[in-house]
């Protein structure tokens, strides 16, 4: 490019002369393609071939109006004859109405009879007076003027196609081409152009793949990726600088080696003398600095030792309160009380149909009826509000298809619970029900199987209370509380649907409300910052580092998110636009520090807050409450969702 700087600088003037003269030839290629003052426009080609075509048409002596008028009845007679007419019409003849009759009838019309096109009227229409002297001049012009456009739309055509080609074989010039270049590096901004942030993809020819070099973090890439970041329009970024290398200078792009040991240089080796120095003596400060950290992290543990060897007072422990609940159940069932309460209807209804059966028929019949039941309400379409997979986990297993063992094995469990103990038909259910575990063999159910289906149900309620709850926070406008369960609902429920579509809630819904909690959170953020008040400030900004940043990873991670890329940088423009803005030299420091936080493109997704504790509920309140706000959502404007 050195070699040929003044070259392709006479070729970039050229290129720009050019596309000055092609626009100029374009806007009057448009000119003959949409003719007209209006605001429908045509080809000029074709409206001077329909004047052409007009004049042609036989001329009509008649306007269209008196030839339809004289081929139709005519309106003023048409009520005095009414009556016959319609009558004969009608069937009945004339002779079987009396004359005399004073009554006149109202007029009948008939669809397409009364309205029909008289034969003769032309098709098209046509001049009224022509002569042939007229007719011989008009269409001699009409006919040169229409070759002229045509020919004129032709010339201008083929000069835009000439030029085109003349600019995209401009840089094919042989002197041009005489060095190949390679893409070595693309540097890419986000932001706008007094601040923002820089990461930059190398091409490493030894892995032949690109690599994201991003401040500390330098991670695997791809050309797509490279491609999304670099041309803009789509987010707030794009490449500022394109880096090419020379393909026929190897030593840019085959490995380095040794000329005296002829081994292959790796790492620092391949850099000079005086940097490599340098960097050696930065790692060396570094490798001090992590074992300080390691002394003081070492010190502060033999501290907490020795604080937790001090004898405690014991915490009272908590009275029994009730059955313990599916989530905090400590017995091999995991039942509850809604349960125990299915499992006696299911019993009091094959007692019913055998009474003088014995207990081991009772249970069977107890079981078929129990899973017909549960069969029917997993079969069910029902509303929102109400998801049956709440009230039993076999609900939950036959929706996601899970195998007949596990079902069965659940069911048995169902019934040989202890809870069942309290009168003597249930306790003689109870005893075959143990027996009948205890004679299935290790081969015929896969505990290990077993137990992950149960886990996967309980990770389900855990995901159900993290989205109620976050949803009552957002009802009640406390965002930043919401926040957290929402975060936590959405990635545990993407992890249950990555196994199967019904093994979480809707993916769209929890999406919508963490989308809406980052933007009011943001909003919030954004009006404490501008109120100046430096303790509103940074209450503003802790918002933003602890609450939002931490999150946007979390958006940005599944790109075909579409809507929550587009609140992220909504949340970014929102801060960007403080730029151009007149403030403190205080805030203007805070949002330097602040913005590039808030525009790393990073998605690697940094750690939380350990989840919130969640509430015990009975599968009764648990359906109730969910019920609850899932009516309200259902009565509150979807804010586009």
């Amino acid at each position: 490019m050195h070699k040929n700087r003044e070259i392709t600088r006479i070729k970039r003037d050229e290129i720009k002369r050019l596309k000055e003269y092609l626009t100029v030839l374009q806007q009057r290629l448009e000119r003959y393609l949409s003719y007209g003052s209006g605001p429908k426009r045509f080809p000029l080609v074709d409206v001077l071939q329909y004047a052409l075509e007009f004049a042609s048409s036989k001329p009509v002596c008649t306007s269209p109006v008196d030839d339809l008028g004289a081929s139709a009845p005519a309106s003023g007679t048409l009520p005095a004859q009414t009556p016959a007419s319609t009558i004969e019409q009608q069937g009945p003849s004339s002779s079987d109405v009396p004359s005399t009759s004073p009554v006149q009838r109202s007029v009948i019309h008939k669809p397409f009879t009364q309205s029909r096109i008289p034969p003769d009227l032309p098709m098209h229409p046509a001049p009224r007076h022509i002569t042939e002297e007229e007719l011989s001049v008009l269409e001699g012009c009409l006919h040169r003027w229409r070759t002229e456009v045509e020919n004129d739309t032709r010339d201008l055509q083929e000069s835009i196609s000439r030029i085109h080609r003349t600019i995209e074989l401009m840089y094919s010039d042989k002197t041009m081409v005489q060095v190949p270049y390679r893409l070595h590096a693309v540097l890419v901004h986000e932001g706008q152009a007094n601040a923002g942030h820089y990461w930059a993809y190398i091409y490493d020819h030894h892995q032949h793949r690109w690599m994201k070099y991003n401040d500390i973090s330098v991670t695997k890439s791809t050309w797509e990726e490279l491609e999304r970041d670099s041309f803009g329009g789509y987010r707030n970024a794009s490449a500022y600088c394109l880096m090419y290398i020379n393909d026929k200078e190897q030593y840019l792009i085959q490995e380095e080696f040794n000329k005296e040991t002829g081994q292959i240089l790796v790492g620092m080796d391949t850099l000079p003398s005086d940097l490599r120095d340098y960097v050696k003596e930065d790692n060396k400060r570094f490798e001090k600095e992590l074992e300080e950290w390691d002394t003081e992290l070492t010190q502060k543990a033999q501290q907490e030792k020795l604080l937790s060897q001090i004898p405690r007072a014991p915490a009272p422990s908590p009275a029994p309160a009730g059955e313990p609940e599916y989530l905090e159940q400590p017995s091999r069932t995991d039942i509850s009380k809604h349960l125990k309460e299915d499992s006696v209807q299911a019993i009091n209804k094959a007692l019913a149909e055998q009474e003088d059966r014995g207990p081991e028929a009772i249970m069977d019949t107890a079981i078929k009826l129990e899973y017909t039941r549960l069969l029917k309400l997993a079969q069910e379409d029902p509303p929102p509000e109400c998801d049956y997979r709440l009230r039993h986990a076999i609900v939950y297993f036959i929706q996601n298809q899970a195998p007949k063992k596990i079902i069965e094995r659940t069911l048995l469990e169902q019934f040989g619970d202890h809870n069942l103990s309290f009168d003597e038909r249930c306790r003689n259910i109870m005893k075959v029900a143990q027996a009948k575990l205890e004679m299935i063999k290790p081969d015929e159910v896969n505990m290990e199987e077993y137990k992950r289906w149960h886990q996967d149900y309980r990770n389900f309620r855990e995901t159900t209370i993290f989205l109620m709850v976050g949803l009552e926070f957002f009802q009640k406008k406390s965002y930043m509380e919401a926040l957290l369960y929402l975060i936590y609902a959405y990635q545990n429920n993407k992890e249950l649907l990555s196994k199967g579509p019904y093994r979480g809630h809707d993916e769209e819904l929890i999406s919508h409300y963490r989308r809406e909690c980052l933007l009011k959170l943001n909003e919030h953020a954004a009006a404490l910052f501008e109120s100046g008040d430096d303790q509103e400030v940074n209450n503003g900004l802790i918002i933003m580092n602890e609450l939002i940043v931490p999150c946007l990873p979390l958006l940005l991670v599944d790109e075909m998110e579409e809507k929550d890329i587009v609140a992220v940088e909504d949340m970014r423009n929102r801060w960007c636009s403080y730029l151009g803005q007149e403030m403190e030299p205080n805030l203007q420091e805070k949002l330097t520090d602040f913005l590039p936080k808030l525009l790393d493109c990073s998605t690697e997704i940094k750690g939380f807050n350990d989840p919130p504790k969640l509430p015990s509920y009975s599968t009764h309140e648990l359906c109730e409450r969910y019920a609850r706000i899932m009516l309200s959502l259902s009565r509150t404007p979807a804010d586009g969702r």
